[in-house]
This record gives structure tokens, sequence and C-alpha cells, in this order.
């Protein structure tokens, strides 16, 4: 409530490029503060072995973990982790660092309670995020290291960056995420085509299998696919026996949104999230689960703003769910909520 009244409408005045790296540096100032983060943990957190998932070999110790974009570097993971997340998703990362697409490129769209964005990747490379995870405090919590390509590697040289990033942060995260569904680095979702992601994943796998412990290795895939590419995306599950699917990144469509054409069209091009992508991310869900029976983890993220839709997601056979534009929009205690509400479901 406090967030939501108080905190939000002050943010939401601000550029919110510029707001999320003032929250990330008000974030760790306050938790350097002797026993705030203990304070912060024990206020967020909802302890209760009911709320354990072991997916892919991994227990959780709650299904509501934080989506990539928000923490790209490894930043704030130990901080991260004192609101209740059950797990945290770090990336994109790439290989060599880059400064993503030219600003302005993230844009809110409060009417619909969703953002815009095209940041393109920017990070600043898979090694420098390794020495950031290499030194963080609490080394109990779940970390997935999202991997992609460079904006300057064609398409015929992606498995190199992902080889890359994949063997530079094996030791330093728990599961990776091979991402090839973003909207804003050029030709990327062309890598979601049968022939190249097969190609692709089975080159992951190989690196994978060669190592003395395996990590589970998921797939995010579009919410903008076809039930026929959904039907290749199963196959490829099953035929390159990754872990599973992260459904869903953000969308290209415009139609879910209220906001002016005008005020669309001003802010152009980019991945659209949030209350939007409620519905199409669970239909997407629900496909996959369905018409596989059950047979890999998906993990769910879109449209996430209340505990209502986190189950709606879980029921539609996500096995565990993830929180970027709801975060942003709700604050911390959404995470509080959902999990508040699973214990109540599952008493």
């Amino acid at each position: 409530m406090f967030y939501k009244f108080f905190i939000k409408p002050v943010l939401f005045c601000f550029d919110p490029e510029k707001v999320h790296y003032f929250s990330f540096s008000s974030i760790r100032f306050i938790n350097k503060i002797p026993f705030i983060g203990s304070i912060l943990n024990a206020s967020f957190t909802v302890k209760n072995k009911k709320l354990e998932r072991t997916i892919a070999g991994i227990t959780f110790p709650n299904p509501v973990g934080l989506a990539a974009g928000f923490d790209k570097d490894a930043v704030l993971v130990d901080e991260l982790a004192n609101f209740g997340f059950g797990f945290i998703e770090i990336g994109t990362l790439t290989p060599k660092a880059q400064p993503g697409n030219d600003k302005p490129r993230l844009f809110r769209i409060p009417q619909d309670e969703a953002v815009i964005n095209r940041m393109g990747f920017n990070n600043k490379g898979a090694d420098n995020a390794v020495e950031r995870l290499k030194n963080r405090k609490n080394k109990n919590t779940i970390i997935g290291g999202n991997i992609g390509k460079n904006k300057i590697t064609p398409n015929e040289e992606a498995d190199k960056d992902y080889e890359y990033c994949f063997n530079v942060l094996f030791d330093v995260v728990d599961y990776f995420v091979v991402n090839v569904s973003s909207p804003n680095t050029p030709n990327l979702r062309e890598l979601q085509d049968k022939a190249p992601l097969t190609a692709l994943l089975n080159k992951v796998m190989k690196l994978n299998n060669a190592k003395q412990n395996p990590k589970p290795v998921f797939l995010k895939i579009a919410p903008d696919l076809t039930n026929e590419q959904l039907d290749d995306i199963i196959a490829i599950v099953r035929d390159t026996k990754i872990a599973g699917v992260i459904a869903t990144n953000t969308t290209i469509a415009r139609e879910p949104l209220t906001v002016s054409k005008d005020r669309i069209q001003e802010i152009g091009a980019g991945g659209l999230s949030g209350k939007p992508l409620t519905k199409r991310s669970t239909e997407v869900i629900r496909y996959l689960h369905q018409q596989s029976k059950g047979a890999f983890p998906i993990i769910g993220v879109g449209g996430i703003h209340s505990s209502e839709d986190a189950l709606e997601k879980l029921d539609a056979g996500a096995s565990l769910i993830q929180l970027y534009t709801g975060f942003i929009y709700e604050g911390p205690s959404l995470v509080k909520k959902i999990n508040k509400k699973l214990v109540q479901r599952l008493s």
C-alpha cells in the first residue's frame, strides 16, 4: 500500500530508465544500513514448506521469481532476494559488453499498467557478472543465467555467443535460459525457427552434458508464436532434452492496449509487457502444458499483477512464475501476497 500510493506516484514522475537506476542505488544503500536487510527479509519472505517446488532437480523455496531484465548484470542479487523471491534470473547477458539501443528506450503506459522497452540486451558482459556472483554473500539464492547473442554477431555465428556465455557462467548459476525471443535485437527471433533452434539447443546441451554436473537449460519463447510454432517448440524440447520452457517474453503486438494510437506510434518499436500480456501468456502456458501432456516444466511470466494472476498461470500449467512489470507497478509486497495466497490454498 505504501509503495503503491506514496512511492510509485513520485517515481512515475520521472524518466523510467533513470528511475530504474535510482531505485537500484536506493535498494543498495538501504541494505547497507545495519539490520535493514534482515528486517526486509523477515517482512517480505513467506517461509513455509508447502511453498517449496522441486523443478528440474532444483528445490525452490517458493515458486515466485524475478524475471530477467530487471537485474541484468547481477548487481543486486543479495538485496533483491530480501524481497522474498524464490529465485532470481539475471541477464540477458552477452559475451561482450554492449550499450543497447539508443535512448529513450523504456516507456511506461500507466493507463494499461504496461511497459514497452527496446533496451537491446544492454549489459556489461558475462565475465563482469561472473565476478559479482562469485562474491555475493547469500550463496543460497537460486540464480538463473539468461544468455543471448551480441547485436553485431550474425545469426549463423550465434551459437558461439551462447557457448561463450554458457561456459563462463556455468559455475555461478543454477540454471540457464536460452533467450532467442527478444524483439529488440535485430533478427534474433529468426532463431526460434525449428531448424536453427534445434541446432542451437543441441549445441548447448552437448556442452552441458560434457560437464560433470549438468545444469537445467530452459528456452524462453515469445508470446507471438502460432499454435503450429508452439507444436514445434514441444517437439524441440522433447528432441533436445532441455529442461523446459519460459513462457513468455514480451510481445510486439499492440492490440491489447487502450492508450491512443498516437501515443503508440510516438513510442515506436519495442516489446510490450504488463497487464495487456496477461491473457496471451497464460494461453501459451495452457497450450504447451495440455499439448505436451505436462511433459516438461513451464516457468510462467507475463502480466502477473496480482495473486489471482499468479494462480491462473499455475492452474494453466506453470510450475513456477516470474514477475517483472507487475513488480514495478505493484511493488515488492506482490511477492508476499502471492505466496500467502498459495499457502492458504495449500492448507
